[in-house]
């Protein structure tokens, strides 16, 4: 075989791993916009004691599906950061090591932007309520309130940017780059 055939060969390969990184940051992805739902379902279900989510959506209560889909969206807008964070290093031409160790660095970035996310709700929604004394929110929105659904909807997917992005800021923090040099690796 001549050297053009290695260099297709090569190229062949390195397309080939670069293909298997996007799927496997594909996979990555989706399992954690899943279980981003998932955690925002639940989030939901604890802030509205007392209303069926599912039971309203089905009398086709608006209020309660913006609400759901506000901190659906408020929560995974925190994750990708999380999500980028770990797949951004998912990539044929970095060593193992800093693979290995991007991946960790990623997860620990993840499961602060989950704990973020979820705090950020919860907080957004208690100084809301604090702010808005004479308005039971989660009363009106059980009522099917389509205004107070839509402000409190805006409320936290406003607070979920700027969480967002303090979250961007921490991944910086935690270099797996910066780590795998500082081992060795």
């Amino acid at each position: 075989m001549g050297l053009g055939g290695i260099e297709r060969m090569t190229d062949l390969a390195t397309q080939l791993v670069v293909a298997l990184a996007a799927v496997l940051q594909f996979i990555i992805g989706l399992a954690l916009a899943m279980g981003s739902v998932y955690i925002g379902l639940k989030m939901f279900d604890k802030l509205t004691k007392g209303v069926n989510e599912w039971d309203e959506i089905k009398k086709g209560n608006i209020a309660v599906g913006i609400m759901l889909a506000a901190i659906i969206i408020a929560i995974a807008t925190v994750v990708q950061s999380g999500v980028l964070s770990i797949t951004k290093y998912i990539d044929p031409t970095k060593s193992l090591g800093v693979i290995g160790i991007g991946v960790l660095v990623g997860m620990v970035n993840l499961l602060i932007a989950i704990a973020a996310a979820i705090v950020a709700i919860y907080i957004a929604v208690r100084v809301f309520d604090k702010i808005t004394k004479d308005i039971d929110e989660m009363k009106e929105i059980a009522a099917g309130n389509v205004s107070v659904a839509v402000i409190m909807a805006g409320v936290l997917i406003a607070v979920s940017f700027v969480i967002s992005a303090a979250v961007a800021g921490f991944s910086n923090v935690l270099n797996a780059n910066d780590i795998a040099a500082g081992l060795g690796l």
